[in-house]
């Protein structure tokens, strides 16, 4: 089905598409683009985000971010963009749904944990788990593995981060050899934007979920030039109102302006490099989505301040030891008896290596699956 009647040259076309690796009819309903994000959507891997942790554990409080509320929120961000270019809504919808699912439970607790158990065993890495997600572990059709993504997805989500010139991990390295992903190059514009909607998002809403559990205050925020200048405008009496409208005043100016600077600079992006296709996006000598200079230092100041401020708060490293302690224990477990593990991963053990299938169970589980787990066999 084609659906880019008004898109912009630079937009990826889903007529256009390179494919999937194991060929379909077409829809006459749905662009290749669509069917993508209706696939991730309708899987397991995508519900279980609900109940994964983005900084805190997700049993803390009903209001704070989960993996699921997250990727929803970059979601918005991303389409927002796009539709200010003309470039496709459903791709970037498509990996900003798709970005965290490879996140295993308790957030970055949990990712370096079952890094560091995985060590000697080929290591972990989300994005790599993403692809192992989405195009192996998802078992929903007769005729393949995974969901059989086209290229264009899996190329945003193998380069989430910008090209990958060394240190390939072994998934992305298989899959390259079968569909070359053309890791050297850039990805689509939509794959950047997902990108930059995902620091937007996560810069924002760590700021408020900061802010509600009394990590820093307004005062501390004056640090900061983005946020500062925003304290700024405020009423002399903004103090007096509720915290909740306060909070989301602040949050809301802040991730405007980060949207606009995004915004502006691609605009001057596509003018340097003289862009009229999307392969000239993926030959560029620079990502074309991303802050202006100034506007990246501001950014990262937010960053720092969250660092110092939140992600090593005594409450979040105490969540933090805890779920690394849950991990280890059970990646331990599982190595020592299989029989532990869910039975449709002990049926891999006959061809796989253990510490991988190990390893996919507990990326899998939510925070509170791993949980019971743990108590259930400590």
């Amino acid at each position: 089905m084609n659906t880019t009647t008004d898109h912009n040259s630079i937009a990826s076309d889903p007529s256009k598409s390179k494919g999937r690796l194991v060929k379909e009819v077409y829809s006459l309903t749905r662009s290749e683009f669509q069917r993508d994000r209706d696939r991730i959507l309708h899987s397991a891997a995508f519900r279980r985000l609900k109940h994964k942790t983005q900084v805190f554990v997700s049993h803390e409080g009903d209001h704070y971010r989960t993996r699921l509320t997250h990727s929803l929120e970059v979601s918005q961000i991303a389409r927002s963009i796009c539709r200010v270019f003309s470039l496709n809504e459903d791709l970037a919808e498509t990996l900003s749904i798709s970005h965290d699912i490879g996140h295993p439970p308790f957030g970055h607790a949990g990712e370096q944990a079952l890094s560091e158990a995985m060590i000697n065993y080929g290591g972990f890495d989300h994005n790599e788990q993403a692809i192992r997600v989405v195009h192996l572990l998802e078992k929903k059709y007769f005729d393949f593995d995974g969901l059989n993504l086209t290229w264009e997805t899996l190329e945003g989500l193998a380069k989430h981060n910008g090209p990958i010139i060394k240190n390939v991990p072994q998934t992305i390295v298989n899959l390259n050899d079968k569909f070359n992903l053309k890791l050297n190059e850039f990805s689509s514009i939509e794959a950047q934007i997902a990108s930059i909607a995902d620091d937007i998002a996560y810069n924002n809403h760590d700021l408020d979920d900061g802010l509600r559990a009394g990590f820093f205050t307004y005062e501390d925020l004056k640090e900061l030039p983005i946020l500062s200048k925003i304290l700024d405008e405020f009423p002399s009496n903004y103090r007096t109102r509720d915290t909740q409208r306060i909070n989301n005043e602040i949050t809301r100016k802040s991730t405007a302006l980060m949207i606009e600077d995004v915004i502006n600079t691609i605009k001057l992006n596509i003018k340097k490099f003289d862009l009229s296709s999307d392969k000239e996006v993926r030959m560029a000598d620079g990502k074309i989505a991303s802050f202006s200079d100034k506007f990246s230092r501001d950014v990262d100041s937010i960053k720092s301040f969250l660092n110092s401020k939140m992600y090593n708060h005594d409450k979040v490293i105490k969540m933090t030891n805890d779920a690394s302690q849950i991990i280890t224990f059970l990646f331990r477990k599982f190595m020592d008896d299989e029989n532990l593990m869910h039975k449709d991963f002990k049926i891999r053990l006959e061809n796989e290596n253990k510490a991988r299938v190990v390893c996919d169970y507990i990326a899998g589980m939510t925070d509170n699956y791993a949980s019971e787990i743990y108590k259930s066999i400590k």
